[in-house]
C-alpha cells in the first residue's frame, strides 16, 4: 500500500536517493581517508628512517660495541616498536642492528625510497635510506596488515555514526513529507465533507503552487457539472411546461369525443387529438435528440449518404409536408456526402420542420445543394415572415421563441441544427431573403467531409 501513496513513493525515492548519496560520500570518505592515512604513515616511515640514520654511528663502531645478545640498536625509537620495525645494514651487506620484532631477513632491496616487500610471508611497506659517510643503510617498515587494520578502524569510526543516524534521517524524511503533503490532505477532507449539491470552487489562495493546477482543474469540473445540472433542470422544467399544454388538450378533446353525440364534433375532437399527439411526439423527439447529442461526443462514424434520399425520407414521415409546396433541386440527388447519417438527418429534419411551421398557407419550401470549391452548402428557403434582425443571433439558443413564433414550435429546432452542425464540423448560417419574403438557412461543410459525385 505504501507504494500506491504519493507520500510512500516520495519517501522511497528520497530514501533511495539519500542512500545513494550516502554511499557515494562513504566511498569518497573511504578512499580519501585511506589516501591521507597512507600518506601520514609513509611520512612517519620516512621521518623514522631519517631519525635513525642521524642517530646511528658508522658501521664499524656499531659492530665493535654490539654484544651478541643485543636486540636493539637505538633505545630512543622504542616507542615505535609496536608499529615500526627497523634494520641497519652495512653497505657491504652485513646486518648491523635491528629492532625487536624486526625480521632477520632484509626488509628492502638495493634501492632507496619506498617499496613493498614480501618478508616471512607478510607484505611490508618499507622506506630505505643510505648514508655512504657512515657506511650504513637504514630500513624502516611496517606490516601492511597492521596498516590496513588501522585504516579500517579509522573509517569504521567515521561511518558508524552515520549508519546510526540513517534511520533517524528516514523518520525525518517521512515526517517532513507528511507536513509537505498536508495541504493535499486538507483539500481531500474538504471535498469529502462536501454535500452533493455543493459545487463551490475550491479555495486556491492559500494552496501551494504545485496544487494550483489540480485545484483549477477541479474548479473547472465543478463549473461544468453545475452548468450541466442547470441545463438539465432547465430542460426538465421546459419539458414539463410544454408537455402540460398538449396533454391537457388531449384530455379535453378526448372528453369531448366521448361525451358528444354529434359526429362532426367528434371528428373535430379526434383531429385535434391527432394534432396534439403530433406536437407532443415532436417535442419528445427533440428533447431526446438534444440529450443524445449532448451525451455523445464521438460521431466519427461516416456513411455515404445521398441528400435527396434523406430529404425524401424526412418529407414522407412528416404529416405537415402535405400543407406545403416542396421544391427539391436535382442537385440534391446528384450529391454524395460522406458524413454521420444520424446527425445529418437530425439537422435536416429540424430545418424542414422549422420551414413548414413558418410558411404561409400552401407556401413554398425550396431545398438546394451547391458545391463551391471543396465545400458543399445545403440550403432551404421558405416564404414565411423571416426573423427580425435583432433575433437572428438568439434563435439558435435553446427554448428561445421569437416574435414570429409558431404555435407548434418549441424553441428547440434551430438549436438542435446548430448543435448537430457543430458536431459534424460544419456551420449554420441564417439570413432573411433579399426579397423580404422568408428565411434562408444554410448548412456548410468543408472538404474534409469527403464530398463525392454519385451517379
Amino acid at each position: 500500500m505504501i507504494t500506491r501513496s504519493i507520500r510512500g513513493r516520495l519517501f522511497i525515492v528520497l530514501t533511495v536517493a539519500t542512500g545513494l548519496i550516502w554511499l557515494c560520500a562513504s566511498a569518497w570518505v573511504f578512499f580519501q581517508t585511506r589516501s591521507e592515512v597512507e600518506h601520514v604513515l609513509d611520512t612517519r616511515l620516512q621521518e623514522a628512517a631519517r631519525m635513525v640514520s642521524s642517530l646511528a654511528i658508522n658501521s664499524d663502531a656499531v659492530a665493535s660495541d654490539r654484544s651478541p645478545s643485543d636486540e636493539h640498536l637505538l633505545p630512543e625509537i622504542a616507542s615505535y616498536e609496536r608499529q615500526l620495525s627497523c634494520q641497519i645494514w652495512s653497505l657491504d651487506g652485513r646486518l648491523v642492528a635491528r629492532s625487536s620484532g624486526a625480521p632477520s631477513d632484509s626488509l628492502g632491496n638495493e634501492t632507496d625510497g619506498f617499496s613493498d616487500q614480501q618478508v616471512g610471508g607478510e607484505t611490508w611497506r618499507v622506506y630505505a635510506i643510505s648514508d655512504p659517510a657512515k657506511g650504513i643503510r637504514v630500513l624502516v617498515g611496517d606490516r601492511l596488515g597492521l596498516r590496513e587494520r588501522l585504516i579500517s578502524d579509522l573509517i569504521k569510526g567515521l561511518l558508524w555514526p552515520t549508519l546510526l543516524i540513517f534511520p533517524l534521517l528516514g523518520l525525518l524524511i517521512w515526517t517532513v513529507l507528511g507536513q509537505g503533503l498536508r495541504p493535499l490532505h486538507l483539500m481531500a477532507i474538504d471535498l469529502r465533507n462536501r454535500s452533493v449539491d455543493d459545487m463551490s470552487p475550491v479555495e486556491t489562495s492559500q494552496a501551494p503552487p504545485e496544487l494550483a493546477p489540480l485545484a483549477n482543474s477541479l474548479n473547472g469540473l465543478f463549473s461544468k457539472v453545475e452548468s450541466a445540472r442547470r441545463h438539465e433542470r432547465d430542460i426538465t422544467a421546459f419539458a414539463a411546461h410544454e408537455l402540460r399544454t398538449p396533454l391537457a388538450g388531449l384530455k379535453t378533446q378526448a372528453q369531448v369525443a366521448i361525451a358528444t353525440q354529434d359526429p362532426e364534433a367528434r371528428g373535430r375532437a379526434l383531429r385535434l387529438i391527432v394534432i396534439s399527439v403530433d406536437r407532443t411526439s415532436r417535442l419528445v423527439r427533440q428533447l431526446l435528440a438534444i440529450a443524445r447529442i449532448d451525451a455523445q461526443d464521438d460521431f466519427q462514424r461516416t456513411d455515404n449518404v445521398n441528400l435527396g434520399e434523406i430529404l425524401d425520407e424526412i418529407i414522407s414521415a412528416d404529416p405537415l409536408s402535405d400543407s406545403a409546396n416542396l421544391v427539391l433541386s436535382p442537385a440534391l440527388y446528384e450529391t454524395g456526402f460522406a458524413t454521420n447519417r444520424e446527425l445529418l438527418t437530425v439537422a435536416l429534419r429540424n430545418l424542414h420542420e422549422n420551414s413548414i411551421q413558418h410558411i404561409k398557407n400552401n407556401g413554398t419550401v425550396t431545398w438546394d445543394a451547391v458545391r463551391v470549391g471543396s465545400s458543399i452548402t445545403i440550403s432551404v428557403d421558405d416564404d414565411g415572415p423571416g426573423i427580425p434582425d435583432s433575433e437572428l443571433a438568439l434563435v439558435t439558443s435553446r427554448f428561445f421563441r421569437g416574435r414570429h413564433k409558431s404555435p407548434y414550435g418549441s424553441g428547440l429546432g434551430l438549436s438542435i441544427v446548430q448543435l448537430a452542425a457543430d458536431k459534424l464540423g460544419g456551420t449554420l448560417a441564417l439570413k432573411n431573403r433579399s426579397d423580404g419574403n422568408g428565411l434562408r438557412a444554410a448548412l456548410s461543410f468543408p472538404h474534409k467531409q469527403l464530398i463525392t459525385k454519385q451517379t
